[in-house]
């Protein structure tokens, strides 16, 4: 590890460049809109972080034991889809089995692009740094764990997702799980069709006010407060000037999202690898050139997981740690990731669930693992005064790349921007699920949508972002629901398919290319 003189060392000469995210000034306004949405605020709450015991004096929210019994469950009932399927998963990202004739919009590499676009971003740089404030190195094992089993969620929602899609009189696709929550439901088990319809419409609503708030208002809102921080903070020229960095903001979103998924899939094709790219490669140097600490690294991760310091409640604390970010983190089994895997250009609905395995072992095993290890490495969680969050982690990395804090406002807009992409499409269809599939509908949407990225940018709504952030984990609870029910379909789906590709029935064109 290094030194704590070393480290403090580069805290005291890195401190103005460390990037936090403090709220800016509110008015009237926003206090009479947080004050009119707290009490629904506090009940959503109430409901998604509500503890539940689970043993040893301890206990787990809602939502994280409620993904993380799901996760644990599709492994098993799937015969560990997550490891057996991993290696087709990649094949098929890669384009071996893709044919340009199959229905859909875009390709399993542009649809994984767009949901990990969707979900890499604050939460891999700043709730990671969190996690380990708090648990130590081990939550570092467990967020892997959590990693791991979330794939097996991912697989069977996006699975669901292609299977019960619908494809337009245009072309463009509808699916995800309003659609298996309906019409999955109500060809598998009629006399819960009625269920079904009303789950759908939860999620839906739910999709939409994430996608409003914590997919939109809470990025442009971060993103500005960032840039407002590193050009001088109460002197910076962009003081009071929100609404002009929301609406600069507005129009880069509008430009991509009016074209459609396509026209997003393009972007988020071109920005989630550089993104990704950049980040790992930098936590990589700074492993490289500490080489000597990786070993203690990994036992510091593997004895905090077994053998923690019972000062914060030992081996349970440190667990729910682990698993909280993850399930944070990837959004295995809230359905969102569905949305987009659903346009995917495949006849094969297992394919695109084989496909989504990859993201959260991008986004929790590859880039949080990432981040865990550079802090861990650098021994900054350890030094009083660095922070958490996104300032550790800036630390961290500025302990051997000096620079490296520029390069995090410029990632931090990247993923904002990523983000609030994906979410578009995720509200879009959302709200042509509840409204009617209309051109009307979703320019509506979009319109509104770019409203929004203004608003977030320019007033200080922290009830409003957080009610919308727990509306996301709340789509998780009609989500799963309809995954239970509908897992005999997605077993057969998947054991079908790897049998026709075993057997040579499916085609992979990269080996054996067609005929002319």
């Amino acid at each position: 590890m290094r030194t704590a003189g070393r480290a403090a060392a580069a805290l005291a000469a890195l401190a103005p460049a460390a990037v936090s995210a403090a709220p800016a000034t509110g008015s009237g306004l926003d206090e009479a809109i947080n004050n009119a949405f707290k009490p629904v605020a506090d009940g959503v709450s109430w409901l998604v972080f509500h503890p539940v015991p689970i043993g040893f004096g301890a206990s787990m929210p809602f939502v994280v034991l409620w993904l993380l019994i799901a996760a644990l469950a599709f492994t098993l009932y799937f015969r560990f889809v997550n490891l057996r399927g991993f290696a087709q998963g990649f094949r098929l990202i890669r384009g071996d089995f893709s044919r340009r004739d199959d229905p859909g919009e875009v390709t399993h590499f542009q649809a994984l692009a767009t949901a990990l676009s969707g979900t890499v971003g604050l939460g891999n740089i700043a709730g990671v740094a969190i996690a380990i404030g708090i648990g130590g190195p081990g939550a570092t094992f467990w967020m892997i764990v959590a990693g791991l089993l979330g794939m097996s969620s991912k697989f069977a929602e996006c699975t669901l997702g292609v299977k019960y899609r619908r494809i337009n009189a245009d072309g463009t696709v509808s699916g995800g799980p309003m659609y298996y929550l309906s019409r999955g439901i109500a060809e598998q088990r009629p006399s819960l069709a009625g269920l079904g319809k009303v789950l759908a419409v939860v999620f839906a609503i739910c999709c939409i006010g994430g996608s409003l708030g914590a997919g939109n208002m809470f990025q442009s809102n971060q993103s500005f407060q960032l840039m407002l921080q590193v050009s001088g903070g109460a002197d910076s020229w962009l003081a009071g000037k929100g609404w002009l960095f929301g609406v600069v903001m507005a129009i880069l979103v509008a430009v991509v999202i009016i074209g459609g998924l396509k026209s997003i899939a393009r972007v988020t094709g071109k920005l989630v690898p550089i993104m990704a790219l950049l980040y790992f490669t930098c936590g990589l140097y700074i492993i490289v050139a500490d080489i000597g600490n990786i070993g203690p690294a990994f036992r510091a991760i593997f004895d905090g997981a077994f053998t923690p310091e019972a000062g914060y409640g030992g081996f349970i604390g440190v667990l729910i740690q682990g698993f909280r970010r993850a399930a944070f983190s990837n959004e295995a089994g809230v359905g969102s990731a569905a949305i987009a895997h659903s346009a995917s250009r495949t006849n094969e609905p297992a394919s695109e669930g084989l496909v989504a395995l990859w993201e959260p072992f991008i986004d929790t095993v590859v880039i949080c693992t990432m981040t865990a290890l550079v802090i861990v490495i650098t021994g900054m969680y350890q030094v009083d005064g660095v922070g958490d969050g996104v300032q550790l982690t800036s630390m961290a990395y500025a302990s051997v790349l000096s620079w490296f804090p520029y390069l995090l406002v410029v990632s931090v807009l990247l993923f904002a921007f990523s983000t609030m992409l994906a979410w578009s499409y995720y509200g879009e269809k959302a709200a042509c699920y509840l409204f009617g599939e209309s051109r009307p509908v979703a320019l509506a949407y979009k319109l509104l949508f770019c409203v929004f990225v203004v608003i977030g940018a320019s007033a200080n709504l922290g009830v409003v972002m957080d009610f919308s952030d727990a509306m996301i984990l709340v789509m998780s609870v009609p989500n799963l629901i309809g995954v239970y029910l509908l897992a005999p379909v997605v077993r057969r789906e998947v054991e079908h398919y790897l049998a026709r590709v075993r057997s040579g029935e499916i085609r992979n064109y990269r080996r054996a290319p067609a005929a002319a």
